[in-house]
């Protein structure tokens, strides 16, 4: 199809789904802060490349909830149409998986295009959500990017799990008749552990190579904190010294991800602020959403005089975990680990940062690992950051597709490196009934330079997380030690 054609085309799809853009007060789409790049939008030689990668455009087959369509919509904004119900719809229909930047020849910047639009929709097209939509997204942000209102979280939600009451709400299914989104949250929300003490600094084991800081995060502080633990044990023996500002709080991921600017670059900037005396040579991170955006800090600070040059010296030290243990290279000997694990690739460490070959290099070297490949896996689990919360049928949708593909390849263990995705896929393969134990990738290296055996990750229990040896379990902190290490 030529481009005039398609153009045309779209134009008839739009106004059959609501984009005459007439019923709204007048206003323009777009202010004059940030609005989505004219040549970037350029860039887009309508190929449709990025149409079978698209999620939204997989379950619906409606070409404005492609990436090409909301392109056109963008474009329409930039050409001072106003901003309807409908054009909100569809932008906050996307996943932001950015599965579409890695799939386009023509190296369209999807990711900047998505983001400079949601900021406008939050500044001028939240009218058009519901009051129950709104209330929502309120709720979201005033719980999830705080730590310390999440662990006020956990006492209520161990009591809910251990009285038996969860089972008793999942069997009546009465949430899902209230509220999918309640529903979705009781059902992702993970087995509660006794809470893990990381010590503001932990000594190489080894001889030091690296200096590194750790970011804690938010869900995976409060809910994966064995996660953190085993992050800190294997830099340890990989020879890092590992610290850990105890003042450190949300990296603004989620804020900026669903175009809330002002809330996620306030967060950027204490986190900035936290790190900047810490004196250390890169900053890890263990969950990919988090990860990718520090990475961008130097974009998103762009106009802050204060912060310009600080985001850019921060993002430069940003590694992913797996990016800074293949960097440094091995010392610590890899014990054998007689398994299978399927790894699935969370969209924003394979798409949004290209982070592809580290992870399964480092579960390829250790002895008897064998990696199977998950069919489609560059499609969304439907996590997606508060996706499943503000969209929680097609989340569903994807997820079960998700579990199915995960469950076909009959390994022993499902591996990540995302707490969402952790949460995402647990719950989709409990849904249909499936026994595969979950981790996060660091929890699989820390068991193998540990000497575990693979009964330690890897049991008949219906779906869980478990690190090994964690002090979850083993009732110390990150060291791993009965009591601790005194750090």
């Amino acid at each position: 199809m030529s481009t005039d054609m398609h153009r045309l085309d779209m134009t008839d799809t739009a106004a059959r789904s609501g984009h005459a853009q007439t019923d709204v007060l007048g206003l323009a789409a777009f202010d004059d802060h940030h609005p989505p790049s004219r040549e970037l939008i350029d860039d887009c030689v309508h190929c449709g490349f990025c149409l079978p990668a698209c999620p939204t455009y997989e379950l619906w087959g409606e070409e404005m909830d492609s990436p090409r369509g909301r392109i056109y919509l963008m474009q329409q904004g930039l050409e001072d149409q106003p901003m309807s119900p409908a054009m909100v719809q569809h932008m906050d229909a996307c996943l932001g998986c950015m599965a579409c930047v890695t799939a386009c020849p023509s190296g369209v910047q999807y990711d900047k295009l998505i983001e400079a639009t949601r900021q406008q929709v939050e500044r001028r097209g939240r009218q058009h959500r519901t009051v129950a939509q709104r209330a929502l997204r309120q709720g979201i942000f005033a719980l999830f990017p705080r730590p310390e209102r999440l662990r006020l979280v956990r006492g209520p939600l161990a009591l809910y799990q251990r009285s038996g009451l969860s089972r008793l709400v999942r069997g009546s299914k009465v949430l899902e008749k209230i509220s999918p989104t309640l529903a979705t949250m009781e059902a992702v929300a993970p087995p509660i552990g006794r809470r893990v003490r990381i010590p503001a600094h932990m000594p190489a084991r080894s001889e030091r190579r690296m200096t590194v800081g750790l970011l804690l995060g938010c869900v995976q502080r409060e809910f994966y904190p064995g996660v953190n633990a085993a992050t800190v044990r294997v830099l340890n023996m990989e020879g890092c010294d590992v610290v850990t500002p105890p003042s450190q709080g949300c990296c603004g991921a989620l804020s900026v991800h669903a175009g809330r600017e002002a809330e996620g670059l306030t967060y950027a900037r204490r986190l900035i602020d936290t790190f900047s005396e810490a004196g250390v040579e890169r900053i890890i991170v263990n969950s990919a959403g988090c990860g990718s955006t520090m990475k961008e800090y130097a974009h998103l600070l762009a106009d802050d005089p204060d912060y310009a040059d600080r985001a850019r010296e921060f993002s430069e030290k940003v590694r992913d975990v797996s990016e800074i243990l293949v960097e440094l290279g091995p010392v610590a000997p890899r014990h054998p680990l007689p398994m299978t694990i399927a790894y699935h690739d969370a969209c924003h460490l394979s798409h949004a940062q290209k982070v592809r070959s580290q992870p399964r290099r480092l579960l390829g070297d250790i002895p008897g690992v064998t990696i199977k490949e998950i069919a489609d896996g560059d499609l969304c689990c439907g996590s997606a950051g508060i996706y499943n919360l503000v969209n929680p049928e097609p989340a569903r949708e994807l997820g079960d597709k998700k579990a199915t593909n995960v469950a076909a390849t009959e390994a022993e263990l499902l591996v990540t490196s995302n707490p969402g995705c952790l949460l995402q896929i647990t719950d989709a393969l409990s849904r249909q009934g499936k026994h595969m134990s979950t981790a996060h990738m660091i929890q699989v290296l820390d068991a193998s330079l540990l000497g575990k055996d693979v009964g330690t990750l890897v049991d008949e229990a219906p779906t869980t997380v478990r690190a090994p040896d964690t002090p979850e379990r083993a009732g110390g902190c990150a060291c791993g030690k009965t009591g601790g290490c005194g750090g």
